[in-house]
């Protein structure tokens, strides 16, 4: 192995340098630099990796080793900060101790003694042709740069295997353990290779396509071989907030994509341009980035990490994100004394219990019973929303109630943010129940979007303490403007008017507050149902010859009818003959009256 090349070296205070080949190590007493010009490449039949001792200040990592040093090549465009230095191991300590950045590679210029600093290496940059030759320059690698380890993708390349690599392992199991030992590796692994040279042989390497641009021909080519590179690493962490979750990404190369809620990719997204970390905002109360609750006190979603700006493809990350909050109820004692002397000891004691109300939204018939999740356009159904605990000293108000497709591409709201039926004739106002003030009803006839028959609602629910207040909210019924009774916010909009109908809403805005006030803490509640078309095209009751409802019956009848239809020629023939009629009468009228003129 490479790293027990490295150790003994170390170990040896004679050893300045060594040349490792793969189970080969050959230690020198001197290295490159007492010794200019005795470096030359080894590239055949395999290529010679030479390593040599820097003494630093301080040991930077625990890593193997701590630079990868590229003769004649360099980093370009991709400089942070520079400064004139004496030496590569001034340019090396530069950048193993820059605090601004991640420094995570340098190009050194002996001639001149410029020092250029880069968070950018050929790892990030992978596809790209990250360095290039030039004359008198020393590109320098960061191992020790700290780089996302948790969720990491590999690629398969086929029909090639390393020439050289840093380590062999031999009783491996399964490709799978070949893959651990890559990942856990004393050294930055790449790239690894099973049972390619053996029964159970797992191979590993600091090398990958992007890391061997300097050799002319680094793999052997064997048409059933394969070599699984390292594609992306990522370090995902999410910071649960009192009213969102924040997922935040750090990825090993520069990712150009868009990381969104799974079902949402356009209104709840962010465009990621060439970046290493990136975020996603996800909001409990906002509707379209569909945050779940799925147990109580925890939130959930599914983000997808798509590295192309249009299409899904193979290479993108679906991940289920949570957060678990401890909402468990907390009893809160104060005592006071009051100090009264005397024989009056008044002690103060007050204890307070609070409960969440859990609160479920169901989708029921017009009676209130249970219903099938099919429904067929124009059931007569209804909303119901319901805190499940009788005795919860909570009232329910519900606001931005939404209907969507289910496909994220047609939406409509039903209630609004203010409590308030939008059309009434499609959803009707939130009541209380007359038997159950902690129920909530609204009647709809079934409807769905032409896209889909899948209808979902979602609402934001607040819970009210002691009561909801009442909301007014304008209603336009049949072209006149009357008033609605919404019990929720109050005062939200103007009272145009006293002689309306009034009718009892319950809207939703919660608060834990024993002054009749609500909570910005809302309770997003999802339920869909699926609804299909009620009536059938070609096809559909190709076996029924008795139409299944009004529209049918009217295509059957118009298609027997038996009377003639006429169309505009019809018309004009009918006008022409009319006309015929017409000048024959007064002819013969007229010939009457010339033969009694010569009778007399």
């Amino acid at each position: 192995m490479l790293t027990d090349c490295l150790e003994a070296c170390q170990a040896n205070e004679s050893c300045n340098a060594v040349n490792y080949e793969t189970g080969l190590c050959v230690m020198f007493r001197n290295n490159a630099d007492q010794l200019p010009g005795s470096l030359s490449r080894s590239q055949y039949p395999v290529f010679t990796v030479y390593a040599q001792k820097s003494c630093l200040g301080v040991r930077p990592c625990s890593k193997a080793w701590c630079i990868d040093r590229v003769q004649g090549y360099r980093l370009s465009e991709h400089a942070k900060s520079s400064q004139s230095v004496a030496t590569r191991r001034d340019c090396i300590e530069l950048c193993l101790g820059e605090t601004e950045f991640t420094c995570r590679s340098a190009n050194f210029y002996a001639h001149s003694g410029l020092c250029e600093l880069s968070d950018m290496d050929r790892i990030t940059l992978s596809e790209e042709a990250n360095i290039v030759a030039y004359d008198g320059a020393e590109y320098l690698e960061n191992n020790c740069a700290e780089e996302p380890s948790k969720l990491c993708e590999f690629k398969r390349i086929s029909g090639r295997i390393l020439k050289t690599v840093d380590s062999v392992h031999q009783n491996v199991e399964s490709i799978d353990d070949c893959r651990d030992l890559c990942l856990n590796a004393p050294f930055r692994c790449h790239s690894y290779d099973f049972n390619e040279t053996g029964e159970h042989v797992c191979r590993l390497s600091h090398h990958s396509r992007a890391t061997l641009t300097d050799l002319s021909e680094p793999y052997l080519n064997i048409e059933e071989a394969a070599t699984y590179e390292q594609s992306a690493c990522y370090n995902v962490s999410i910071d649960c907030r009192s009213g969102e979750m924040i997922t935040k990404i750090r990825t090993s190369k520069l990712f150009d994509g868009k990381v969104y809620a799974k079902g949402a990719p356009k209104s709840c997204a962010v465009n990621v341009n060439n970046s290493l970390e990136f975020d996603l905002r996800m909001r409990y109360n906002d509707l379209e980035c569909n945050v779940r609750q799925s147990a109580y006190g925890r939130y959930m979603n599914d983000i997808v990490i798509q590295h192309h700006d249009m299409i899904v493809t193979s290479s993108d990350l679906g991940l289920a994100v949570s957060c678990q909050y401890d909402l468990t109820n907390k009893t809160v004692v104060n005592n006071v004394d009051l100090g009264v002397t005397g024989e009056i000891e008044s002690t103060l004691s007050e204890e307070i219990i609070v409960d969440s109300p859990n609160v479920i939204m169901k989708i029921t018939a017009r009676d209130g019973s249970d219903m099938k999740r099919i429904a067929e356009v124009g059931d007569p159904l209804a909303l119901r929303f319901e805190i499940i605990d009788a005795n919860s000293p909570y009232e329910i108000f519900v606001r931005e109630l939404v209907a969507m497709d289910g496909t994220d591409s047609a939406e409509i709201t039903l209630i609004d943010a203010n409590g308030c039926p939008t059309d009434q004739y499609i959803m009707s106002a939130m009541q209380k129940m007359a038997s159950n003030r902690k129920v909530l009803l609204s009647q709809f006839d079934a409807f769905k979007f032409p896209s889909s028959e899948l209808v979902q609602f979602r609402a934001l629910v607040t819970p009210c303490i002691p009561r909801c207040e009442p909301v007014i909210c304008d209603n336009d019924e049949n072209g006149e403007l009357k008033s609605l009774l919404s019990y929720g916010r109050r005062k939200r909009s103007v009272l145009n008017g006293t002689d309306g109908v009034e009718l009892a809403i319950m809207s939703e805005r919660q608060k834990r507050d024993v002054s009749h006030q609500t909570t910005d803490e809302n309770i997003l509640l999802v339920q869909s149902i699926q609804i299909t078309d009620k009536f059938a095209f070609n096809g559909a009751d190709a076996n029924n010859n008795e139409p299944s409802d009004g529209l049918a019956k009217l295509q059957l009848e118009l298609a027997n009818k038996t009377d003639t239809c006429i169309n505009g020629y019809g018309f004009i023939i009918a006008g022409a003959l009319f006309l015929l009629l017409q000048l024959t009468v007064i002819a013969v009228w007229d010939n009457m009256q010339k033969r009694a003129l010569n009778k007399r």
